[in-house]
């Protein structure tokens, strides 16, 4: 039984491995160049992860900050939204919320790839407002890197690793940092667009040869970018009028970091000026479900995200899955 009770944000960290990845150092073995990669991305370096290093690992680095953050000792669930498991099984967040020293709680992986971060919310905010948890430790992690072809010019250059991270209590929907109402959509039918062929149950379940190239991430680019800017508008514009909000009401805009043409176009279509708009991708590249966290925590360290600040959130990845909601940022300490 809902209780009423509103999930709102007390602590955010983030955290991206060191090995920065230029387009210079693409271009080494990748048919591209620096110029070609800026003009379609927007992407000038983003991070790699290093062999032996997992998503959990970069989890548990991003959960640390946002626990000290919210000045945290312990939480009643931990989520973790992740494309990029470090097993198919078990899940990864129950390893992540042990090592993070939060004995015996609930602990769940949420997979919607690029979205991933406000299904994850509305997990979160889920279980604060059925009473099953009084706070909420929710990670957005990704490993991109692990499952990406690395010859693929239309995906290498794209795509990243990092992790983000929010620690959720249990508040009034009238606090600075109370969710405000999340909107979601899939549409399987268009899974195509965005996948991993390989590995999975229904690849396993047969005995024709895999080819190796299935077992790499895929995406159309084209008709990817089509559904990407019509849903992340589409779904924004029903999350403000949700909220109460007109466009003009908008302080922030923080969009999934997916391209920078995906994101100049959705903010276009909602009339959304530069100054609104909060980017990374031109240093983190494409992290993924951590995208959005991590672009909250370093905007919020670098003072481009201050407290009251009425920000839109938005989303688009395989699923298809989208999402968008609301927040009005409260005054949080990063690390």
């Amino acid at each position: 039984m809902s209780t009423g009770r509103a999930a709102v944000i007390t602590g955010i960290g983030s955290y991206v491995p060191p090995n920065v990845v230029t387009n210079d150092d693409l271009s080494q073995r990748l048919d591209t160049s620096d110029a070609w990669i800026r003009s379609r991305t927007g992407i000038a370096e983003r991070c790699f992860i290093t062999p032996g290093t997992s998503t959990g690992d970069l989890a548990v680095e991003a959960g640390l900050r946002a626990l000290k953050s919210a000045g945290a000792e312990q939480v009643g669930a931990v989520v973790l939204a992740t494309t990029t498991p470090d097993q198919p099984c078990p899940a990864t967040a129950p390893q992540v919320a042990a090592r993070l020293g939060l004995g015996q709680v609930p602990a769940f992986d949420v997979a919607a790839v690029c979205s991933g971060f406000l299904y994850g919310l509305a997990s979160a905010a889920g279980l604060i407002a059925a009473g099953v948890a009084d706070s909420v430790l929710l990670i957005a992690a990704d490993a991109f890197t692990t499952i990406i072809n690395p010859e693929d010019r239309t995906t290498a250059v794209i795509f990243a690793d990092g992790a983000g991270a929010v620690v959720l209590r249990a508040g009034s929907a009238a606090e600075p940092g109370a969710i405000g109402p999340l909107v979601l959509g899939s549409d399987g039918e268009l899974s195509h667009l965005i996948e991993v062929p390989a590995g999975g149950s229904r690849q396993r379940s047969t005995d024709r040869p895999v080819d190796p190239a299935d077992r790499y991430f895929h995406m159309l680019g084209r008709e990817t970018y089509r559904h990407a800017v019509e849903r992340m508008t589409s779904v924004s514009i029903e999350a403000a009028e949700r909220a109460g909000w007109r466009m003009e009401d908008v302080d922030r805009f923080a969009a999934h970091q997916a391209n920078a043409r995906i994101l100049e176009a959705v903010a276009k279509r909602l009339g959304l000026p530069e100054d609104k708009q909060l980017s990374n991708i031109e240093r983190v590249g494409n992290t993924g479900a951590a995208s959005i966290p991590l672009l909250l925590a370093e905007a919020t360290a670098e003072g481009r995200l201050s407290a009251g600040d009425r920000v839109l959130l938005t989303a688009f990845g395989g699923g298809l899955a989208w999402g968008a909601g609301t927040v009005v940022w409260p005054e949080l300490q990063t690390f």
